[in-house]
């Protein structure tokens, strides 16, 4: 392990260096990984540990449009394709990518087939660390690890083939077998972790769940329509309201802060942006700091849970979010957004 100064903090974490593809082969070497569920994480991880040669079989519904997906990413019905009973009979390491709900449904077929040595692999704690609410819980003589990649599943693909990788977490929640640990990381280098730090389960689902709902996504969706909405009502046009909100976030001054960090980005900045900005961000972080502790025991209590287990459980639960997609999809700062990014340089050549 690499020991790392994280502002501070020093870490132990897990890099290429010092773990080796070659090393996560020969650990893996008499594996057969079942990845279960061909949605969102299954196709990056399953298709990255293929192509770093790790004896891998994929369990999917058949019938799905995620089954047919499978089937054209080349996984070979009754040979590395199969339903996710039979692939987790058949795999000594047992990936549960199926989504939370989904898990919680499927736990009783896949359990049976946890016999004494195998590992029960997750990529978010979140079914084990709500086993109140989703009764997931594991057999005493199986190893339970988690490997949770700090991105989307497309991310988790695209980092791999353009030889980048991703951050990812890593946890050992059980070792039944005294090579937990061992299978973890091994399990994260095949499938392309850039390097992998250390966690819990329950750390990883309270991080994950707040981070989410905060400034990943809702917090940040949040943001962009406060502002976009408060330009258009002093007149400012879509356009020019979705660029200063939006566009040159995305295009411009993210991309610095991910080069060298926020300092740097404001270094690179106009003075006059700088100072504005400096005086600003501790408003703007005194303002939202009650609504990530509200977040926070929210997410800690088991009510995002039991929220979302009972919204993903609904029968017609991909109408009402389709229905949610479209009022954003549809609003006008989206539409505005649609607009400016057809209108992107590397657009124009394509037109």
């Amino acid at each position: 392990m690499a020991k790392i100064d994280f502002g501070g903090t020093v870490e132990d974490v897990v890099t290429r260096d010092e773990f080796s593809l070659e090393k996560a082969r020969e650990i893996l070497k008499d594996e057969t990984v079942a990845v279960l569920g061909y949605g969102v994480q299954g196709p990056a991880q399953a298709l990255n540990m293929r192509d770093n040669g790790i004896n891998v079989i994929v369990g999917q519904r058949s019938g799905t449009p995620s089954y047919e997906k499978a089937v054209q990413d080349g996984w070979v019905p009754g040979k590395t394709l199969f339903s996710p009973e039979e692939a987790a009979e058949k795999g000594t390491v047992i990936q549960f990518l199926i989504s939370d709900a989904g898990q919680m449904k499927t736990w009783p077929d896949i359990k049976k087939h946890l016999t004494k040595g195998k590992a029960l692999y997750f990529s978010h704690g979140f079914g084990l660390v709500f086993n109140d609410q989703t009764g997931i819980v594991p057999p005493k003589d199986v190893d339970v690890i988690l490997v949770a990649p700090k991105g989307s599943g497309r991310s988790v693909r695209i980092n791999f083939l353009n030889g980048s990788g991703i951050n990812a977490s890593y946890a050992v929640d059980q070792d039944a077998t005294g090579r937990a640990k061992e299978r973890t990381i091994a399990l994260g280098i095949a499938l392309g972790a850039g390097y992998l730090f250390p966690t819990t389960f329950k750390n990883e689902v309270y991080s994950d769940l707040t981070g989410e709902r905060g400034i990943l996504m809702g917090a940040l969706a949040g943001v962009m329509e406060a502002q976009y909405n408060e330009l258009r009502k002093h007149g400012h046009s879509p356009s020019e309201a979705f660029n200063e909100t939006v566009e040159e976030l995305t295009q411009s001054l993210i991309r610095l802060v991910g080069e060298n960090g926020m300092d740097w980005m404001y270094a690179n900045c106009s003075t006059t942006a700088q100072r504005g900005a400096l005086d600003w961000r501790p408003k703007f972080r005194k303002a939202v700091e009650p609504v990530f502790e509200e977040l926070y025991k929210s997410v800690a209590s088991g009510k995002e849970t039991a929220i979302t287990l009972k919204a993903n459980s609904q029968p017609d639960y991909r109408v009402k979010l389709e229905e949610e997609l479209k009022e954003i999809r549809e609003s006008e700062m989206w539409k505005a957004g649609a607009a400016v990014r057809s209108l992107r340089p590397e657009n124009w050549k394509k037109q």
